[in-house]
């Protein structure tokens, strides 16, 4: 019997997330990705895609069966030498416009970055990021997620000053200028949010 992963009413990056665990928990094998929007169908579509499994769509009424195949001899394993990878947060709210927004959107990105399979090396938060890494912030269990896998979680310490939010840091350890410019210059990559 195939198996159904019921995605209706989940907003992104949920549907994918929920493919993904289950597709991470088999060798092979097919399932049924069930979603109720355009936007869910494209992206668990495009996860398939990237992970060179096959995927077949049917619209019923209003929701789209995606059914992904799984198999184990065309699937593309991790390089073991993965690059180093270094993401710089700056701010508290992802993108510019409605601050809302910004601020939803940063903790969706965090928690899709959680559940990842290829995480950074190094999340470093400066300025307004660093609020992001103290008690009371919306990404707090996401970002001990991140800690937990074996992220390197650093915050700056003038940053920290500045604010006020020394004493309330509960993820991660303080560092410095000096420090994040050498991650950063040794990193093969760096994504600056």
């Amino acid at each position: 019997m195939e198996h159904i992963i019921n995605c209706k009413g989940l907003k992104c990056p949920q549907p994918v997330i929920n493919t993904k665990k289950y597709f991470d928990s088999i060798e092979e094998g097919t399932a049924t990705v069930v979603v109720d929007n355009e936007v869910s169908k494209n992206n668990v579509c495009k996860f398939a895609k990237n992970n060179s499994f096959t995927a077949k769509v049917e619209q019923k009424e209003d929701l789209f069966y995606i059914t992904i195949k799984k198999d184990a001899s065309n699937c593309e394993l991790c390089e073991s030498n993965q690059q180093k990878l270094t993401i710089v947060i700056s701010n508290n709210k992802l993108g510019l416009g409605d601050d809302e927004l910004g601020t939803t959107l940063m903790k969706s990105y965090l928690y899709a970055l959680s559940e990842s399979e290829y995480l950074p090396t190094n999340l470093i938060f400066l300025n307004g990021g660093v609020k992001l890494t103290v008690e009371g912030s919306d990404c707090i269990d996401n970002l001990k997620v991140l800690d937990k896998k074996g992220v390197n979680i650093y915050s700056c310490g003038t940053c920290l000053d500045f604010y006020g939010l020394k004493e309330k840091l509960s993820v991660g350890e303080i560092t410095n200028m000096y420090d994040i410019v050498e991650k950063m210059n040794s990193s093969d990559k760096t994504i600056k949010l």
